[in-house]
């Protein structure tokens, strides 16, 4: 296939990140027997695989550029892209080329062609995707895997594997409506993730879902090391000034040893959460026979690109897009804009899915900004109505707000209305940023 046509044949599978799947949607027996046609790519990867509700990108951007640091050949599998699907498979920072993906979409195609498998149940778009990375990074013989869980963990395609460590970053309400509207049902989700005998990194915090993580891993003998019990982290804010940042820093105690405050290019006290996850991974590892030096860590935090996450955007006026999409993301969104940011007046440019819970994050938002302008994205049709986010903000919030439908000239009146001296915050949802970032770069 060409390029083009590889794309049409991906996107012609069903697509759960444009249609929210139904809990019986979600099965891993169409995921190992595509795997088992292509030669289970998966056993012969050294993975480390990463879940939670929130900051999961994160911690898997922070983990492969400390292991690239360190001299391993890394792959990055992460979701959903912002501009790109390339995005998605990284091998030491590099994207996968668009003719590699046509060759091995190619190899895949065959495979189901010529499976009776699916006949009937084709695979989705995200279990060709993961068969995609797995593969691509099996033919670049990457030493190192940092697998990202696209949704949930236990019935996620990601879930195939068998991990040398699994961490689980957060536990927080989303995607209700498929894992459950407790946090105990959550983290049961999440929790599907921990392997027998495999270790488990937690930075869940919540005590129901903690009791959950914990009771997983004592059935499956796995060994826990958990954030607040077998580990601590301090964090120094940083600063953010018209002419420059000032970087965050944070120092991380575990069990063995006190760590020096490493300096940190992501913005926000959860970044530093999300650190000293990886910074535990890191002594797991080693425990396991894997050569990571103290300075490969210090580079990996210092030098981690993570794009659309407090990312500082523009200056005069000052642009910040994140990627905040639940009550907890805008929790520590607006915490990080207090910490790091000189008192200013804030404009938020915002649009959301429709399944999310957007009357929390504006109950959150909406006292601490000037105005809003709503809008949606054209990039996916799970986006909510811009006229009803006007609604939901007037019920939720004190400020003024526009609502404009198209996103670009959405961008460019949220930009008028922006001073000099003004901060304007794109938030809401991955697919926004996506969408507006491009228009914002140089």
């Amino acid at each position: 296939m060409t390029y083009e046509e590889a794309l049409a044949y991906w996107f012609r599978h069903v697509n759960y990140e444009l249609r929210p799947p139904e809990a019986a949607d979600l099965k891993l027996d169409r995921m190992r027997a595509l795997l088992a046609c292509l030669g289970n790519p998966h056993q012969r990867l050294r993975i480390l695989h990463i879940a939670g509700s929130k900051g999961k990108g994160s911690t898997s951007a922070l983990l492969a550029t400390i292991l690239q640091r360190a001299g391993y050949r890394t792959g990055l599998f992460t979701s959903p892209h912002l501009s790109r699907l390339e995005e998605r498979f990284q091998i030491n920072g590099q994207l996968i080329e668009p003719n590699e993906v046509a060759e091995l979409l190619s190899v895949i195609r065959i495979s189901v062609e010529q499976s009776l498998a699916f006949e009937d149940r084709p695979p989705t778009f995200f279990e060709l995707t993961t068969a995609l990375g797995l593969l691509h990074f099996l033919k670049h013989r990457c030493e190192a895997v940092v697998l990202e869980v696209g949704l949930g963990g236990r019935l996620d395609s990601t879930n195939v594997c068998q991990p040398v460590v699994a961490v689980i970053t957060s536990i927080s309400y989303d995607h209700t409506r498929i894992l459950g509207d407790r946090l105990e049902q959550i983290a049961w989700e999440k929790a599907g993730i921990i392997k027998p005998g495999r270790p488990v990194v937690s930075g869940v915090t919540a005590e129901e879902a903690r009791a959950v993580i914990e009771q997983v891993s004592e059935q499956r003998q796995a060994p826990l090391r958990q954030l607040g019990r077998d580990f601590t982290y301090r964090y120094e804010h940083g600063r953010v000034r018209s002419d420059h940042v000032q970087a965050p820093r944070v120092s991380v105690q575990t069990s063995s040893r006190a760590w020096p405050a490493l300096s940190l290019n992501l913005l926000g006290e959860h970044q530093a959460a999300n650190a000293a996850l990886a910074v535990v991974c890191v002594e797991v590892l080693r425990e396991q026979g894997w050569r990571i030096t103290d300075q490969a860590v210090a580079a990996g935090l210092a030098e981690v690109v993570w794009p659309a996450r407090l990312e500082v955007i523009r200056r005069q006026p000052l642009v910040v897009v994140d990627c905040a999409h639940n009550v907890a993301s805008a929790e520590a969104l607006l915490h990080a804009l207090e910490q790091s940011f000189a008192p200013r007046q804030r404009l938020l440019l915002f649009a959301s899915s429709s399944d999310k819970d957007v009357a929390g994050m504006f109950r959150v938002l909406g006292p601490h900004f000037a105005q809003a302008v709503l809008t949606r994205y054209t990039n996916n049709p799970r986006a909510m109505p811009p006229e009803q986010l006007g609604q939901l903000w007037k019920d939720h919030s004190p400020a003024p707000a526009l609502v404009v439908p198209n996103p670009a000239e959405a961008l460019q009146q949220a930009l008028t209305l922006t001073g000099a001296d003004d901060l304007l915050c794109i938030a809401g949802s991955v697919f926004l940023a996506g969408e507006l970032r491009p228009l914002l770069l140089p």
